[in-house]
């Protein structure tokens, strides 16, 4: 297993390379810090973990090849994009709703528990991350520049360095998410600012929804 990594000169490119893109902000980041901000830390280091697998999903698709079947197939691509964006815009919206309504209630900004709770945001973290295709776009751009032929074992290369990429996003939501959280308890004694914040986190939800919506295919 050892012969299908790199050289050592070439991983600490690769992993310096994959550590700058994990604490670029992104989609995955924002989601997370929404999620975190709408529902507390626990949420948000569940929604982590979340993405997470739904990262590996695509590394594994790609070094079987499925994630290139899809972006070469403009159909494909299409209702895989459609579908990972009206997941996303739907959670936006319910967690908006959810705030509306706690505020009609009186429910001090929704304070007393968790919106939806960890096990479902690790669920919805799963699927926002697994129906994105732009995900499986940037394994497949990514990490075949560091994937050695000559090595042999291509599939498991791509593995491994795909699961380092996907380890290093992780520990950056993570990071993300004590952060939001940070912001969310110093928050805790003014509930309008609580409930101000989870409407937010749902309508940023639903902005990422439609920046994938709109996403193109990336041309072959």
């Amino acid at each position: 297993m050892l012969d299908a990594m790199p050289d050592l000169a070439q991983f600490a490119l690769y992993f310096a390379a994959a550590l700058v893109l994990a604490i670029t902000p992104g989609p995955g980041i924002f989601y997370v810090a929404a999620r975190t901000l709408a529902g507390g830390r626990a949420e948000g280091v569940a929604s982590s973990f979340g993405t997470g697998l739904g990262g590996m999903v695509h590394v594994l698709a790609g070094s079987l090849g499925v994630s290139a079947v899809v972006l070469t197939s403009a159909e494909l691509f299409t209702a895989l994009k459609l579908i990972g964006a009206g997941y996303l815009i739907w959670i936006g919206f319910r967690t908006v709703q959810s705030a509306r309504r706690d505020a009609v209630a009186g429910l001090d900004g929704g304070l007393a528990a968790p919106p939806i709770g960890p096990k479902r945001a690790f669920r919805e973290g799963v699927l926002v991350e697994a129906l994105n295709p732009k995900t499986a776009a940037f394994f497949l751009a990514f990490v075949p520049q560091f994937v050695n032929p000559a090595e042999g074992h291509v599939a498991l290369q791509f593995v491994m360095l795909g699961f380092v990429s996907v380890a290093l996003n992780t520990v950056a939501d993570i990071v993300v998410a004590f952060a939001a959280s940070g912001i969310r308890d110093g928050a805790a004694a003014r509930p309008a600012l609580i409930r101000r914040l989870r409407q937010g986190s749902g309508t940023a939800m639903i902005a990422l929804g439609i920046g994938l919506a709109l996403a193109k295919r990336p041309a072959n």
